[in-house]
This record gives structure tokens, C-alpha cells and sequence, in this order.
């Protein structure tokens, strides 16, 4: 009988990693970690279970076995068995490299299969004066950016932003970016690990080796046309009971997010269409559910089977909540019987 899971972090050491992910539970190994895969079918990092009958399977094993129990009928067959989506917590200690992700078209094309990558961003925490890098400037164009590569002059054409922990910002492939130091954040992104770099700071890794560009396939990816777009996500709230809250972070295609708020309890249901996977980012709570309860704390994650059914979260905390909508069932409709109208549904959450 499936339950909700827990899954193995599954650390990762790049250069510009900390110790930071200590803050949040996690039992780190020696030297700085840059990454924690909190729930993954890549095959750069696959989730084990951690809790329960199924511990030491892996995710892939658990979807051989489940199928649609586990991710749920409104799941395309293409995804099934690869699994949608990839849950990560990253300690920015060091600037990450200049870089962009391309679309599932390109990508397809020109990495063997691989998807794209849109993805997304919650800021857990961030050092004053913390910022990264959102976007071109106005006005730039593929001519001004690729004589800037070769002045190396990149940063004169780069927009930077501010951050504070709770801002929201989406990541839509095509958008160059890049983390600035001092920040913690959530990152919520297709199944995909292809990365574009334009520019590392002339830095080298461990065995004193720069780490490689791709700064052809760069320029053949990046969104000029876009440029100006705003950088935050303001989201809209809905409140749940007297007990709890939600703000709809962003919804597209490939994944929908919500930051539930609980300061006592709420009923939750996963009806056989879709999993759900929760991210705790403050608290603790209590998951009671059919056959079972689990407990979960601040920076731990939670995979709920599709067919899970009725679930109850008890504590006072923070989760992230996400989920591959159906745009109009699971978002729109809700949303405009909340009070919101169709235009501010979009500018606010799909943009």
C-alpha cells in the first residue's frame, strides 16, 4: 500500500556550495555542498525512500511498480516512467556561473533526448544586499550580447535584482540568470539537468580546471525578445480555512506551485489524477492520512501517491505545494470562484 514518501537527499559538491543546507535539517558530508536533490528520477540523481516498507527502492522502481497509482491518470504517458519534475534546495555560498537552459524542442534536438528546463525559484534566505542576475537589460540584442561575450563585457549587459527570502521569481527557459551569493532558495524545474553556461568568473574547480562554456548554444536559445519582463512573482491568495492559507505562486504547463501558511490544520485530497509533492520551508507538521501518519520539518519533502485519497496536515508551518496542473481545473476555476479575474490569472501567475 503506498504512503507518503521520503526520499535520500542526494547531495551535490560544486564549487560554489557551502555548508548553508545545515540550517535546514540536513546531515551534510564533508566539504561544501552546493545542492540537495530532494526528489528525483534523473539519472544524475536518483531518490531513494527513506521512510517506510519501501525504504532503499527508488523512485523509478516505485513508478515500475505503482504506474498511475503513484503519479496519477492525467499524467501524459511520455511521463510516466521518467517522472516530471525535480525538487532541489541550493546553497548559493558563491555566485553560480552566467547561464541559460533551452526549451524541450532544442534540447531534444541537440542533447540526445534531454529535456529542456523551465524552472522556478523561492528564496528561503538571502544576506542583505543579496541580488542575481534575471534577464538581459532592455535593448539588448543577440549582436550587442555576442560582441560583449567577446569583450568579455557580459556584466554590462546583465540585469541584477535584489532578493529577499519569500520572493518568488520564475525561470522560463531562455531567460539568462544566475544566483547570486549569499542565498538559499527552493528550486522547483522540469526534469532536466542541461545547463548553458556563458560566463564562470574565470574560475577553476577543484583540480584547477575551468569549468566548460557553451556559448554557441547559448545565443541560439536566449529570449531577446522578452527582455523587461518583471522579475518577481506576487502570486494570489485564497484562504483555506481559519486555520490556513494559500498563495499561488506560479502555474504553467509543466509544474504548479502554492506556499500553503498553517497555523493549526487542513484537509488536503489527492483524487487519482496527480501526485503532489510538499516542501517544507518553516515548522513542522503532522501528516495523518489512510493506514498511517508521518511527521515532516523544515527543509524535508514529501512525495503523496495520486491515489493517496483524504490527508490531514496538522502544525504551524510553511510548505511548498507542487503539482502538474490542469491549467484550467486546478488554477483558473478556483481562482476566479476566489474572486480573481481571468487577465489577473494570468498576468500574476503566467507570466
Amino acid at each position: 500500500m503506498l504512503y507518503p514518501l521520503k526520499f535520500q537527499p542526494v547531495f551535490k559538491d560544486y564549487i560554489w556550495g557551502g555548508r548553508n543546507l545545515e540550517q535546514f535539517g540536513k546531515k551534510l558530508p564533508p566539504g561544501n555542498v552546493a545542492e540537495s536533490w530532494e526528489i528525483s528520477c534523473h539519472p544524475n540523481g536518483i531518490s531513494i525512500v527513506s521512510n517506510g516498507e519501501f525504504t532503499g527502492q527508488s523512485l523509478p522502481e516505485l513508478i515500475g511498480k505503482f504506474g498511475r497509482q503513484l503519479v496519477g491518470t492525467a499524467l501524459p504517458e511520455k511521463d510516466v516512467a521518467t517522472f516530471p519534475l525535480l525538487i532541489k534546495l541550493i546553497d548559493a555560498n558563491d555566485k553560480l556561473s552566467v547561464q541559460v537552459h533551452p526549451d524541450d524542442s532544442y534540447a531534444l534536438t541537440h542533447e540526445h533526448g534531454e529535456l529542456g528546463k523551465n524552472e522556478m525559484w523561492h528564496i528561503l534566505s538571502a544576506k542583505p544586499g543579496a541580488k542575481l542576475i534575471y534577464d538581459v537589460l532592455p535593448g539588448t540584442n543577440l549582436e550587442i550580447f555576442s560582441q560583449a561575450v567577446k569583450d568579455n563585457h557580459i556584466g554590462d549587459y546583465l540585469k541584477s535584482v535584489e532578493v529577499f527570502a519569500g520572493d518568488t521569481l520564475n525561470i522560463p527557459a531562455g531567460l539568462i540568470h544566475a544566483i547570486g551569493e549569499g542565498i538559499v532558495l527552493a528550486e522547483i524545474q522540469q526534469n532536466s539537468d542541461t545547463t548553458y553556461r556563458v560566463f564562470d568568473y574565470n574560475r577553476v574547480d577543484k583540480n584547477r580546471q575551468s569549468r566548460p562554456l557553451h556559448v554557441e548554444k547559448a545565443k541560439e536559445v536566449i529570449d531577446f525578445a522578452h527582455s523587461g519582463r518583471p522579475e518577481k512573482m506576487t502570486g494570489l491568495t485564497v484562504t483555506i480555512n481559519r486555520e490556513g492559507s494559500k498563495k499561488y505562486l506560479i502555474a504553467n504547463k509543466y509544474f504548479s506551485v502554492e506556499l500553503l501558511d498553517v497555523h493549526g490544520s487542513i484537509v488536503e485530497n489527492a483524487d487519482g489524477s496527480k501526485f503532489y509533492i510538499y516542501l517544507l520551508t518553516e515548522g513542522e507538521a503532522r501528516l495523518d492520512f489512510q493506514g498511517g501518519r508521518t511527521s515532516v520539518t523544515r527543509g524535508e519533502s514529501l512525495l503523496v501517491p495520486a491515489s493517496m485519497g483524504d490527508y490531514r496536515f496538522e502544525g504551524c508551518f510553511k510548505a511548498l505545494k507542487t503539482y502538474v496542473p490542469d491549467l484550467t481545473r486546478d488554477i483558473v476555476r478556483p481562482l476566479k470562484k476566489a474572486g480573481y479575474t481571468e487577465p489577473e490569472i494570468i498576468a500574476k501567475l503566467m507570466n
